[in-house]
């Protein structure tokens, strides 16, 4: 196949209900493709970083040497890693994949290998002030047809708390952002002995209301101790979970012994990584039972695609990042590579909203608690510049957490 030089490298940003920023290349023969670079809450640093420093380097090389891209990149640059530098790498490595496809004909996932399974198994999000709330907003994902699915509930005596949707006041549909445009710092209280105490009531509620088929997660977003970690993960055994997530900061890989010596509840960790090597001790050590990374925050298909494979030598499966600050594009290219990979495991999904979809036109597609990433030649995701223009940028960001005295915790 001939060369394919690049002609044009733009960044895209918009805010179709929450800010997404974008990287489509197009080459000397008008073939484009598509790249997710948002980092929820740091946007404009990947967007400069992008713009700035990535694109003109990129003016007239091939698109089809993903790899050698990949490496130029990656080492070139000497400063490596780091959420900015991997997702701005990520979003030239998916737009180089979209663009390989529609040169070839062919999805994305045919291109890895082909599929590996008919369709990738997703996760929904449940969550509400009170049990009774919660109880609603299962019985909704439910009824849309998932069998797999999160579980966040408001601890008493605390206001809101984190994964808790606005759902009830948005007609029943799950909404959740945690940046916020409401001024820049939104605060949210914590107490982790009221969570501990609270939380095994939930999950034993949960069992008894739905039954032992529904697979039941639960996200601890990094805000315990190693030991209170393993106490949760303990007390959750007779709940049968698919996953506890994020037990404790991942900062000190070494802290998950512990953990691990205490509960056999499925661990899942991962999303505030970026390469092979922050996830290399987690894998080795099998201190993780799923590797919790998106395509967009991991330098790209050709990264994670290598974490994932790396994983598989030591029986850790894949379960992709998912939420809705991880743009359609983002979604679409996980979706290709949760089909296509041997150990995949699940993949988080949480629907866009409605304006995202008029920005974003994806063939993607949900049935019966799974999703396909459809058929079209690359990614199958195209984005309307005309819809994007309606939705200028609005800065947000993500809450603070603060312990009941007031200092600052985890967030």
């Amino acid at each position: 196949m001939t060369a394919s030089p690049i002609r044009s490298v733009e960044v895209l940003i918009a805010s179709p209900s929450r800010n997404f920023v974008t990287l489509r290349i197009t080459t000397e023969d008008g073939v484009t493709g598509l790249g997710d670079a948002t980092l929820n809450g740091r946007e404009l640093a990947v967007a400069s970083y992008l713009r700035d420093h990535v694109a003109p380097l990129l003016i007239g090389t091939d698109a089809q040497r993903i790899e050698d891209t990949w490496q130029f990149l990656y080492r070139s640059a000497y400063w490596r890693r780091g959420p900015v530098t991997m997702t701005a790498i990520a979003a030239v490595d998916v737009a180089l994949w979209d663009i390989k496809g529609k040169l070839a004909g062919m999805p994305v996932y045919q291109l890895l290998g082909g599929a590996a399974r008919e369709s990738a198994l997703v996760y929904a999000h449940a969550s509400g002030a009170d049990l009774d709330d919660l109880g609603d907003s299962v019985r909704a994902r439910l009824a849309e047809g998932y069998r797999a699915i999160r579980l966040q509930i408001a601890i008493p005596g605390m206001e809101g708390g984190y994964g808790i949707s606005s759902g009830r006041a948005n007609g029943g549909r799950y909404m959740y952002e945690p940046a916020q445009r409401a001024g820049l710092t939104v605060e949210h209280g914590w107490d982790t002995r009221r969570y501990l105490s609270h939380l095994p009531s939930v999950f034993e509620w949960a069992r008894a209301e739905f039954g032992p088929e529904v697979m039941l997660l639960h996200d601890a977003h990094h805000r315990l101790t190693p030991i209170e970690a393993a106490r949760l993960g303990k007390s959750l055994e007779p709940f049968d979970l698919f996953w506890l997530e994020d037990v404790t900061p991942v900062d000190n890989p070494e802290a998950l012994r512990l953990v691990r010596r205490h509960t056999t509840t499925p661990l899942a960790i991962g999303e505030v990584l970026n390469s092979v090597w922050d996830f290399r001790p987690l894998i080795q050590e099998q201190l993780i039972d799923y590797v919790r990374a998106s395509v967009t925050h991991t330098g790209g298909i050709t990264h994670l695609k290598r974490i994932f494979e790396f994983a598989a030598l030591y029986q850790v499966r894949s379960g992709s990042h998912g939420p809705t600050d991880i743009s359609p594009v983002g979604m679409a290219a996980a979706l290709h590579l949760d089909l296509a990979i041997h150990n995949f495991g699940i993949q988080e999904h949480m629907a866009h909203a409605p304006l995202a979809g008029e920005v974003f036109r994806t063939s993607y597609r949900f049935e019966a608690g799974a999703m396909h990433p459809g058929d079209a030649p690359g990614l199958g995701v195209e984005y309307d510049d005309d819809a994007a223009a309606r939705f200028a940028y609005e800065p947000a960001y993500l809450p603070v957490a603060r312990l009941l005295d007031g200092t600052i915790h985890d967030w």
